[in-house]
């Protein structure tokens, strides 16, 4: 049995008794929101630093919209399928902004990607140690309109059984990765290796519910003897399926964390997949016209469909992953989901994992590109040996925001007043291609958090967690001017391990308001009247 490092152990022999409860009992019932509680010393904390930003709107345009994915700005983590991590509409400018939580389960919870259906209802996928929940949210008031249960991940039941929470902080499978279609439907991998694709219609009473419309097993594709409570020592290979996306042509793509990559045909159920034989895929992936950019923990890849399916690589550059996995990475290799951007749509980025500093890497796309022209810049962030992020980068235009994760680990790391050394840092492609060069570098402190861009108010919105002496872990939205890096306020939203974010996004509302996917559950802060 695997041992926790002891500062892990610590909390995870404090989890287990509430685990044990919950894995018993279940989910809890549908239900009005109930706020996440604060813990001690909450009082003793700023409510609210800087002042209100006044919108100034970035010049430029979004990336194309995809013809099967939703409207960008609310159709996945990364807000489209380009991994822009950008949003069309306004965040708060930090008026009198106020907080709102819900609680979804006694113990985890924590609400991933978020994602909008047409009338603004939150879609989201909520981590229980009981299984994931997809839910359907009231935007304003968090309550709960529809719940699925989806199946329990292995990785829980081999945290449980053997006191190592590092395989569930570690796990990137079962669903935490999804879409949703041009049709409002969400799309899906379970931990059964099934691709789903699940509607929300309301019923003639005027209640909503989920229904499965379509169920892909990939299970003839991908190896599945994983650890269950009725198969706790398997024989065989568990290869979890990470991420789902479109491509320009409606195939629906995936990819699994052995390294396989397929596709299935909504129109037919045929399934097609090739191995990228000793290579780890932890991260999403990004699609445009032109292709599908995956990023492994050793190359990153061009990929289109053959005419029958079968994924094909157009092109493959290696990077730098280092001689070992950062604090604050999942793996030994690139934390990013590449990013497709350029005032011509011409590049990708990613990151490397370099040993003493991360570098941002952008290259040219597009399968006709000489070796010698791929790469266009290899610019280092950060401070030497402390550097690494987990996180997708913001691209807007032909810039590039990206910030530091280095030292967080799990829910445990930042207990007792600590935070990391932080950091985040604009980079701009040069107008002429030439290469790259640093705009400006902040020392935001966003430990774990997918941050945003607002393209409609010009700011960053980033979740922090900054030093206390008095041991209190009190976190804050934090938006930062995308134009110059200076921070314009800080709303605090709560104290506490539940209100860690642990790796979940920011995303932002199209009626304004930014949902950050916290240990418990969810908040929402939003601008008072």
């Amino acid at each position: 049995m695997t041992t926790p490092p002891p500062r892990r152990r610590a909390g995870a022999l404090a989890l287990v008794a509430a685990l044990a409860a919950t894995l018993l009992t279940g989910s809890a019932p549908v239900a009005q929101a109930e706020e996440i509680p604060l813990a001690p010393g909450f009082r003793l904390v700023a409510p609210y630093e800087g002042a209100p930003a006044t919108a100034r709107p970035v010049p430029g345009k979004g990336p194309a919209q995809h013809p099967y994915l939703a409207p960008n700005g609310r159709s996945g983590m990364h807000a489209d399928g380009a991994g822009s991590g950008t949003h069309p509409w306004s965040g708060p400018l930090g008026r009198d902004p106020r907080v709102t939580s819900e609680k979804i389960a006694a113990v985890g919870g924590e609400c991933a990607t978020v994602t909008f259906d047409a009338a603004g209802r939150l879609v989201t996928v909520c981590g229980t140690f009981s299984g994931f929940l997809l839910k359907l949210l009231d935007p304003r008031t968090l309550a709960t309109l529809a719940e699925y249960k989806l199946p329990q991940r292995s990785s829980t039941v081999e945290a449980v059984t053997r006191l190592d929470f590092e395989k569930i902080f570690k796990d990137t499978s079962g669903g935490a990765y999804f879409y949703l279609d041009d049709r409002d439907r969400v799309v899906l991998a379970d931990s059964r290796q099934h691709v789903l694709r699940i509607a929300h219609p309301q019923k003639a009473d005027g209640a909503w519910e989920f229904a499965v419309e379509n169920d892909w097993d990939l299970t003839s594709l991908v190896p599945h003897d994983c650890v269950s409570w009725t198969n706790l020592f398997p024989s065989g290979v568990c290869d979890p399926v990470t991420s789902v996306m479109p491509d320009w042509d409606g195939r629906i793509w995936w990819v699994t964390r052995l390294g396989r990559v397929g596709t299935v045909d909504p129109a037919t159920g045929a399934l097609r997949a090739i191995r990228l034989d000793g290579e780890e895929i932890q991260n999403s992936f990004s699609v445009a016209e032109d292709g599908v950019s995956i990023v492994t923990d050793h190359a990153l890849y061009g990929f289109r469909a053959d005419a029958d399916g079968v994924p094909h690589v157009q092109w493959r550059e290696t990077y730098d992953r280092g001689t070992g996995t950062k604090p604050g990475s999942v793996n030994q290799g690139s934390g990013t989901t590449p990013d497709l951007f350029g005032t011509e749509d011409q590049y990708v980025a990613i990151t490397d994992n370099a040993d003493d500093r991360m570098n941002v890497l952008v290259y040219r796309r597009g399968a006709g590109v000489p070796d010698s022209q791929r790469l266009v810049c290899k610019v280092p962030v950060f401070g030497s040996g402390a550097s690494t992020t987990d996180n997708s980068l913001i691209s807007w235009g032909n810039s590039l925001v990206v910030e530091n994760n280095y030292g967080y680990e799990n829910l445990g790391t930042l207990l007792l007043g600590r935070s990391v050394v932080g950091g985040a840092t604009r980079i701009d492609v040069r107008a002429d291609g030439s290469g790259c060069d640093t705009v400006w570098e902040s020392d935001v402190r966003s430990p774990s958090t997918v941050p945003k861009l607002s393209t409609a108010n010009g700011l960053l919105y980033f979740y922090e967690k900054r030093p206390n002496a008095w041991g209190i872990d009190a976190w804050y939205l934090t938006a930062v001017d995308f134009r110059t890096g200076r921070r314009a306020y800080s709303r605090f939203t709560g104290t506490g391990l539940s209100y860690d974010n642990n790796w979940a996004p920011i995303t932002l509302g199209p009626d304004g308001t930014a949902y950050v996917g916290v240990f418990n559950g969810i908040v929402a802060v939003r601008d008072g009247a």
